[in-house]
């Protein structure tokens, strides 16, 4: 059925198809017969990650949900967690459409969409009306685009304490490629003073005991030098997870010709070109941090892949251009066998 849907959405450009399929999905929800037919039963095979229990390994990474439009739709289609984002401080446009693009021969995704977002202040007052059920929220926090790098801890700050009351977790997004000079701060000077304030803020509206871990996403293409910093970070100032691997800029191996591609442009590719190197960043990052909560995501297209983040050393796994190409089946798939 899926591949028949897939057909349709796809002949739509790729931003509209998005918002199209999940408010069909929101309003076939509100219908209790087709509720019933299109439900799929949550799989539950919980499991504890950095003090959090997850109803099962399989999560919607962050770019797919921006906004927190669709959390109960995403729950109906059985993930254990969504995350939400990336959220900054004050709303934003991104940038100018187009900026999502199809690589069907490749399976694969180029985004440019430079984190458009509602603001945390909108998606704070949706989060309090929202009725999530046992399904695990991630926040996904990243910086303005208007924010000089100089200011950036102070924009993590104010998004996290926005979000802080709604959800269970949170991630550092300093490397996605769409928003000018953000990779610059995964470097270790700057990645600290965004956790000093995120530590110190958590501090002040901790309550009851009750910790919200803070991970912090990387990118594909940081070297292995670069990675050993991320590794003497977490040591020192005590991250409580990693999320491996956002979006590439590489384009190697891409067999969507290449005027194609060039006439795209800019952008993060997602999906099976970057599977390999993700993996290979969780087997990295495992061997030096035996016991860091890692949530591993990049190229999952079939429980195959997943598994293979799993053996890698993931604790849990993400999609996003997977689920896009393969439908709600692969999430069944890998809640049930991961």
């Amino acid at each position: 059925m899926y591949s028949f849907l897939k057909a349709i959405l796809f002949l739509m450009p790729p931003e509209k198809a998005h918002y199209f399929a999940m408010d069909s999905l929101k309003f076939v929800l509100k219908i209790p017969i087709l509720n019933l037919l299109f439900k799929a039963k949550v799989i539950e095979r919980p499991v504890e990650v950095a003090g959090i229990t997850f109803l099962n390994k399989v999560g919607i990474a962050a770019g797919f949900d921006k906004n927190a439009l669709y959390v109960n739709e995403l729950d109906a289609l059985g993930f254990g967690f969504v995350e939400i984002g990336t959220v900054t401080p004050l709303a934003q446009d991104g940038n100018p459409q187009p900026r999502l693009f199809r690589l069907p021969v490749d399976k694969a995704l180029i985004n440019r969409m430079g984190f458009n977002n509602h603001g945390a202040d909108m998606v704070a007052e949706r989060l309090a009306k929202l009725k999530k059920g046992k399904i695990i929220l991630g926040g996904n926090l990243g910086k303005n685009k208007v924010t000089p790098n100089e200011n950036a801890a102070e924009d993590y700050e104010i998004a996290f304490g926005k979000l802080y009351p709604y959800v269970d977790y949170f991630v550092v997004n300093v490397s996605s490629p769409n928003t000018p000079g953000l990779r610059e701060l995964q470097d270790k000077g700057s990645l600290i003073q965004i956790f000093d304030r995120l530590n110190s803020k958590a501090k002040e509206l901790r309550k009851n005991g009750t910790n919200k871990p803070i991970f912090l996403k990387i990118a594909p293409d940081l070297e292995n030098i670069q990675l050993d910093e991320i590794i003497s970070l977490v040591k020192e100032k005590n991250i409580e997870g990693i999320i491996a691997t956002n979006t590439t800029i590489s384009r190697e191996g891409l067999n969507t010709p290449e005027s194609e591609i060039t006439e795209i442009g800019n952008g993060g590719l997602s999906g099976k070109p970057v599977k390999e190197r993700s993996t290979e960043v969780i087997r990295y990052l495992r061997k030096a941090l035996p016991n860091l909560p890692i949530i591993g995501v990049g190229g999952i297209h079939s429980l195959e892949d997943a598994q293979e983040k799993i053996e890698a050393g993931a604790n849990l796994v993400q999609i996003y251009t997977g689920f896009i190409y393969e439908g709600k089946s692969l999430v069944k798939k890998l809640a049930a066998n991961l």
